[in-house]
């Protein structure tokens, strides 16, 4: 069995990402999506253990205390964070796992995690990402703003990444995710296991 691989997707908001994932594992099912923990409440249509796990402040930072996270962030007032524990598991099993994490996140990952496989989502242009902000109708125009700001910062950590992939057409953004997957699993340290086997099988 090979190793399953850590995929770490980042994007500014409005960029897409969300989006890019649902359609990726839509191709690829056998991909797994990393539920994160959070603090804040659940919005309308999202349920506990699919969309989040929602504990309390005080789970939250006990398991900080426990080590248990990989990366977590305050964002807002409230706790994010990605427990280590099933991505190992999902490794261990093979399966390849998915982390739709912001650049901070991506950060503490990519220390703890160094196998991890990085994919910056970008948009075409700042305009196009103004005019989806706005196309959402679901901001105020000073959180529009904000999010704006937050990009001009964040799109700077591109370097960061190993793989830029930008959304111009979703098809052809989905297509790339799609090959930047598969062409990962066939990493060296991915395949050692089964290398390993097959050179047992030459003898001395």
């Amino acid at each position: 069995m090979t190793r399953g691989s850590i995929f770490v997707i980042s994007a500014p908001s409005g960029a897409g990402k969300s989006t890019l994932i649902k359609r990726l594992i839509a191709r690829m099912p056998e991909l797994s999506f990393s539920v994160s923990y959070t603090t804040r409440a659940p919005r309308a249509q999202e349920e506990d253990g699919s969309d989040y796990n929602f504990v309390s402040r005080k789970v939250f930072e006990r398991m900080v205390r426990r080590d248990e996270f990989v990366e977590w962030a305050e964002v807002y007032g409230h706790l994010y964070g990605t427990a280590q524990k099933p991505l190992r598991a999902a490794q261990e099993k093979g399966r390849d796992i998915l982390l739709d994490i912001d650049v901070q996140g991506h950060a503490q990952v990519r220390r703890r995690l160094p196998e991890a496989v990085s994919i910056f989502i970008l948009p075409p242009s700042f305009q196009e990402l103004a005019r989806r902000l706005r196309d959402r109708h679901s901001d105020a125009e000073e959180e529009i703003e904000r999010r704006l700001n937050t990009a001009r910062g964040e799109i700077a950590h591109w370097p960061e990444y190993d793989y830029v992939v930008v959304n111009d057409l979703k098809k052809d953004a989905t297509q790339a995710l799609e090959v930047i997957v598969r062409a990962s699993r066939f990493r060296r340290h991915t395949q050692a296991a089964q290398v390993e086997k097959i050179i047992g099988t030459f003898g001395g």
